[in-house]
């Protein structure tokens, strides 16, 4: 444990905790940066990692561990009981966990979450129930079954073995990964829940999350945010994992934010009692100065399939899912060397800018001629010059009668674009994208656990299909304000 004392005298003081599988050593500045503005700052490794005593199992004993911190922390003399909890990613759940523990005195006093990894079927699982297969593979790699962190660990082993990820059945992966992660099977024995459940005490606790529209748990950040049921605010940047370190080609300098400042600023409001107790937010559009809130609704307007002022199928009206070789996720190219593997729509140039901001999703009918089948819908941009980037990937997971229409909607989850004029939309519906996905088998059995895999021929019906995206937005807000009051 880290303990880092502000330098103004006059305790006792409110104080930070930040638990960590990561290592404490790296959340340094961070702590001084607390500790500079007036708080304690505690900074813990996890059970079994790095300096902590004990075994390493991940998502296991955080509320326990994290309420006994509290305890610990509010029985210390420079301590004036009140207490936040923040952390980014595993840390995020962290903070959140000692809401779900029954130890009294345990709970903090407010949570700062950012990029929320909020438990094992939620990281490892789209919101459809299609599993994570190279995020989940490079984490498990790097800190699963350890006390310590390898990051290189799967870069240096795709590079011995660059099938590495075909190997089948998924579940035992550590094999020829060659080490062992008694973790892993059981990561993919829980089935993701429909919604986060949150306890009664989150009723009273004051939350802010902080997302990245970039990071792979956008979808989830929103959902923390917009279900929290007591004060709850959102904050979401056009950044990846690693928020205003990682920002995105879109990000502009009216995006910047000092996030330490406004994590300090959010944390004496909350702790003050000084926030509305309603839910607010502030998105960033990327591509454009500005930030909107984000809990005003959005009409979405439709872009019919094969309509001149919507998406023409270019081809694959009929393509073929073939496992062994499926859609990658590590490229935007669209082969035409061979049979289609994907059907390919696209709009007329644009001829203003467009802003997207809010939910946006892919209607199909469409048809599998396997008992299960996975559809993915990525959402591409063509700029004038024909260079692609990912707007948005949808996933579905859908047991429908094997070679009959079905209608359904793909959710592509939130937009927060200005695409310029002169680009084209093209979306891309496939039934394989990996390696960022496991791919179906098409057998009905589970992606984890087949060993056996089979084509699954698939058909678009454009009658009746649409791109369904969300119109811009209006009101300008400041985003530290919004946060703050």
């Amino acid at each position: 444990m880290t303990l880092i004392l502000p330098l103004t005298p006059h305790p006792p003081h409110p104080a930070i905790l930040i638990r960590t599988p990561y290592g404490s050593r790296h959340h340094l500045p961070e702590a001084r940066s607390w500790a500079a503005r007036g708080f304690a700052a505690v900074v813990e490794d996890v059970r079994g990692r790095h300096g902590a005593e004990g075994e390493w199992h991940p998502y296991t004993g955080e509320a326990e561990d994290g309420a006994a911190a509290l305890r610990w922390i509010r029985a210390q003399p420079w301590s004036d009981g009140r207490v936040v909890t923040a952390g980014a990613s595993y840390a995020a759940h962290c903070a959140l966990a000692p809401l779900r523990s029954p130890a009294g005195g345990g709970a903090p006093d407010a949570v700062i979450a950012a990029v929320p990894a909020l438990g094992p079927a939620e990281t490892a699982r789209e919101p459809s129930g299609v599993e994570r297969l190279l995020a989940r593979a490079g984490w498990w790699a790097a800190h699963g079954d350890r006390p310590d962190s390898d990051p290189a660990a799967l870069d240096r082993a795709l590079a011995r073995d660059p099938r590495l990820l075909e190997h089948l059945p998924l579940t035992r992966l550590p094999d020829r990964l060659g080490r062992a992660l008694p973790s892993w099977p059981a990561l993919w024995d829980a089935d993701r829940p429909a919604r986060p459940e949150h306890p009664a005490r989150a009723a009273l606790t004051p939350l802010l999350a902080v997302g990245g529209a970039r990071d792979p748990f956008a979808a989830d950040t929103l959902g923390l945010w917009h279900g929290w049921p007591g004060p709850a605010r959102l904050l979401l940047g056009p950044w990846g994992h690693g928020l205003t370190a990682d920002p995105a080609p879109e990000a502009r300098p009216g995006h910047r934010i000092d996030l330490g400042e406004l994590y300090a600023r959010w944390a004496r409001a909350a702790l003050a009692g000084t926030l509305t107790p309603d839910r607010r937010g502030a998105v960033a559009l990327g591509g454009a100065e500005h930030w909107h809130p984000a809990d005003r609704p959005r009409r979405r307007r439709p872009w019919p399939f094969g309509h001149p002022r919507g998406l023409r199928l270019l081809h694959g009206g009929d393509f073929l899912a073939d496992p062994d070789h499926p859609v990658r996720s590590d490229g935007l190219d669209v082969p035409t060397h061979r049979a289609p593997d994907r059907a390919l729509l696209l709009s007329e140039p644009l001829p203003r800018p467009l802003d997207l901001f809010g939910p946006a999703g892919a209607r199909l009918r469409a048809t599998a001629d396997t008992p299960v089948a996975d559809w993915f819908v990525r959402l591409i941009a063509l700029d004038a010059r024909g260079r692609a980037e990912l707007l948005a990937l949808g996933t579905a997971r859908r047991a429908d009668p094997a070679a009959r229409p079905a209608e359904f909607t793909v959710p592509l989850g939130p937009l927060a674009r200005r695409i310029a004029a002169g680009s084209r939309l093209r979306l891309e519906i496939s039934g394989h994208h990996f390696p960022a996905h496991a791919r179906n088998p098409h057998t009905g059995e589970n992606p984890m656990t087949a060993t056996r895999l089979a084509p699954s021929r698939r058909s678009l019906d454009p009658a009746g299909g649409a791109l369904l995206l969300p119109a811009g937005p209006g009101r300008r807000v400041d985003p530290v304000q919004e946060m703050c009051s």
